[in-house]
This record gives structure tokens, C-alpha cells and sequence, in this order.
């Protein structure tokens, strides 16, 4: 689970204008520089008084109703996310969520400039598309992700949402939407600090928080949960 430090602060994750441009302090990667807008999440915390986050929608599935609430806190660039989601996440939402047991809320952790690009990418297609492309992009994470440079990756990425429907001009505006990446950096550390996340894949169910786990791990937490309810 702990692939890598969270970055809670002093980090780099980054958006750039048409979203070319880039800089991953994680892996060391140089991209070319070609207008880039750097924003970290020191400086998403030094302006947090004027940072609006109300365009950052709660992603979320499942009955508002449900008895129990889960949270998982996840980066596209997390290859332990990607397993979960290929191997657990079918299961528990066919089993719990779509059954109105669970209500699940994805909370976007960004180690770095991919993993923050791609989450611009998957919001850009709005919330009625956003699980859809959240899906593709971990199932082709080891294909998008690595690309030989920024530039690269970030064409990968534009293929995937243009393949959910957008078109090159709408991908650009949203790579480059530098007021909406900061308030997701701003969001991104509340929630990280709130429930003490320390690794992704993270969970918090009713509010407790629980590192990565199986299926029958879950079931374990979930049932009594869910009776109670």
C-alpha cells in the first residue's frame, strides 16, 4: 500500500496550459517547458482563503439511503489502486452498493502531475461519465501512465476521453483549468488530513479508516455494518 510518501505537503503535482507541459518531482521526469502553470500543494494551502472548492463534486455511487458509508481515497497512478479495481472493486459494488447496502464516494489522492491530469480528465467528462472513464483509466493504467515523457502521457490521456466522447478542445480547457486543479489540491489534503490517510488505496467506512484489503475483509466489516443499519 505504500507505494510512495503522500505528498501533504511541500510536494509537486502540476497542471500545464493544453496539458504538455509538466514536472513529476516522484520519478525525477523532466518535461518540457512550454507555458507550464505549476501548482503544488504548499501553494494550494497558502491561498486556501481564496480557494472556491465548490465546483470539486462529490464523486459517488449508490443509495444516499444506505446504512454505511465508504470512502476510498485512490490515485490513478497507484498500481495497488489499479489492482483493487480489477480484483475486489466488482465484487464489493455488485454485492454492497448496487444493492443499496453501501453508498461509495471516491476521494482522487494525487502523488503527482499524471495521476492529477488524469483525474482533470476523467471530470471533464461530467459526473454521469466519471466512473466510466475512472474505470478505463485504471484498467489501461499501465499503458496510459507510461508514456516516454509528459507529452506522451498526456496524448494518452486524450485518447481515453476521447473515446468517452470529448472532443480535443474540451480536454485542453480542462487540463488546462488551473482554479479547478487547485481547489482538487485543496480538497486532497482536507480529506487526507481529516481521516489520517496514510497509503492509497485507503478506506474510511462510518467514518473509521482501514488500509487496502480483500473482499472477505471487507465483508467482515461490512455485514455487521449493514445489519445494524
Amino acid at each position: 500500500m505504500k507505494r510512495r510518501s503522500l505528498l501533504l505537503s511541500g510536494g509537486a503535482a502540476v497542471v500545464a496550459a493544453g496539458g504538455y507541459a509538466g514536472f513529476n518531482t516522484l520519478t525525477g521526469g523532466n518535461a518540457p517547458a512550454l507555458g507550464s502553470t505549476l501548482i503544488t500543494p504548499a501553494h494550494a494551502q497558502d491561498s486556501s482563503d481564496a480557494v472556491d472548492t465548490s465546483r470539486v463534486a462529490e464523486l459517488s455511487l449508490g443509495s444516499e439511503d444506505a446504512p454505511v458509508t465508504l470512502m476510498e481515497f485512490a490515485s490513478y497512478t497507484c498500481p495497488h489502486c489499479a489492482r483493487f479495481h480489477a480484483e475486489v472493486w466488482p465484487t464489493l459494488k455488485a454485492e454492497y452498493i448496487d444493492t443499496g447496502k453501501v453508498r461509495f464516494i471516491y476521494r482522487e489522492v494525487y502523488f503527482d502531475a499524471y495521476g492529477l491530469w488524469a483525474a482533470l480528465v476523467a471530470r471533464c467528462g461530467g459526473e454521469m461519465r466519471y466512473f466510466g472513464i475512472s474505470d478505463m483509466l485504471y484498467d489501461e493504467q499501465n499503458e496510459w501512465a507510461r508514456g516516454a515523457d509528459a507529452t506522451a502521457v498526456a496524448d494518452n490521456l486524450r485518447r481515453i476521453g476521447r473515446r468517452a466522447g470529448m472532443s480535443d478542445e474540451q480536454l485542453n480547457e480542462c487540463l488546462a483549468d488551473r482554479e479547478l486543479a487547485t481547489a482538487m489540491m485543496q480538497v486532497y489534503q482536507e480529506g487526507m488530513e481529516e481521516y489520517g490517510i496514510q497509503g492509497t488505496p485507503s478506506f474510511v467506512i462510518n467514518g473509521t479508516t482501514y488500509s487496502n484489503m480483500s473482499i472477505d475483509e471487507f465483508r467482515e466489516i461490512l455485514d455487521p455494518l449493514v445489519a445494524e443499519g
